[in-house]
């Protein structure tokens, strides 16, 4: 039988469907909001009504892009959380309608194992037990993956998370939201030298960033005081340096796991997974200690529909459905085991 399977992606402020038949994607359609960067960052009650205004053109694109008619779906797919819970709720609704009305399956599935399994899109596919990084504007966790639905979680941010570092960053130095793209694009000119920024020293295999926010605020204000260029003048340098710290910090930590647990499978997503300066350290890294190395593709780290439709399809092959009752939640435990 093959199964054709339709995921809603709407945890924040990108509204995205994607279409998967028999594990492979088909189409992979996102539209991203421009109203958040007037304000610097994302509103939730302005993203849950912009939700409302692309989700059925969004999932219309993609049933045509996959060339795959509604009657067709063998199940219907949404991120239950964590996330904005306005936006989930927008996503939630839209696929349990879908779901009653033409009599098929829900699957709700959680972000951030929807992140971890979207290595599983395309080739190479890790192999079982692997560690994945897991970065994000709101997550920074280390995840140990025993099967695509046994995950654990090992360390996680005390505080903040990695994103919002480089967030906070660019906003201290007047780059437009998003300002993490930017921040990358910059440090290719500048040296990752320049300035020394602290490393936390956090026990086990946990992170905290908010140590880090708070020099580089500081740092950023007195040298303000010394020359108001300061930024104009060195911005490179400062993304560069901000941004060599910052991966540094995590891929201590998981080489730290990966020693640990003997592990030498290593997985990396979500948003931050697409910095190019994280990417390539990890590539030199895995090279030193023979790892074996994987990164989705850039459309799929950061938040897609394709990632929760790969993370269904392995919850259809196992029967775990959704009751129609099941409400979205924006602070989403993880399942451990």
């Amino acid at each position: 039988m093959s199964v054709n399977l339709l995921a809603i992606e709407s945890s924040c402020d990108d509204t995205s469907a994607s279409v998967l038949t028999n594990g492979a994607i088909r189409s992979n359609v996102i539209a991203s909001q421009k109203v958040h960067s007037q304000y610097g960052g994302v509103v939730p009650e302005l993203a849950s009504r912009v939700h409302l205004t692309k989700i059925i053109t969004v999932t219309e694109k993609a049933l045509i892009g996959a060339g795959i008619l509604k009657e067709s779906l063998n199940a219907i797919a949404f991120t239950s959380g964590p996330g904005l819970i306005g936006s989930l709720m927008v996503g939630s609704s839209f696929a349990k309608s879908l779901s009653l009305a033409l009599r098929v399956p829900l699957i709700g599935v959680h972000h951030m194992q929807a992140h971890v399994l979207s290595n599983f899109i395309d080739e190479p596919k890790p192999s079982f037990p692997f560690l994945c990084l897991t970065v994000s504007g709101g997550h920074t966790q280390i995840i140990l993956v025993k099967d695509y639905s046994k995950m654990e979680v090992v360390g996680e941010t005390k505080d903040d998370a990695a994103g919002e570092a480089f967030d906070k960053t660019a906003s201290l130095i007047k780059l437009p939201y998003p300002g993490g793209p930017m921040i990358d694009k910059l440090a290719k000119s500048g040296n990752p030298k320049a300035f020394e920024f602290p490393e936390p020293n956090v026990p086990g295999l946990n992170f905290s960033f908010s140590g880090l926010k708070t020099s580089i605020l500081f740092f950023i204000k007195e040298n303000i005081k010394k020359n108001p260029r300061f930024i104009e003048e060195r911005i490179n340098d400062i993304c560069a340096s901000v941004q060599h710290r910052i991966v540094s910090i995590l891929l201590r930590k998981l080489q730290k796991a990966a020693d640990q647990f003997n592990i030498k499978e290593i997985a990396i997503a979500g948003g931050v997974s697409s910095n190019s300066g994280l990417r390539e350290a990890a590539v030199e890294m895995s090279k030193r200690n023979g790892w074996h190395l994987y990164i989705p593709a850039a459309e799929y780290c950061t938040d897609n529909a394709a990632m929760i439709a790969i993370t269904a399809y392995y919850k259809f092959l196992a029967g775990d459905f959704e009751p129609l009752s099941a409400a979205p939640s924006a602070r989403m435990e993880w399942k451990r085991g």
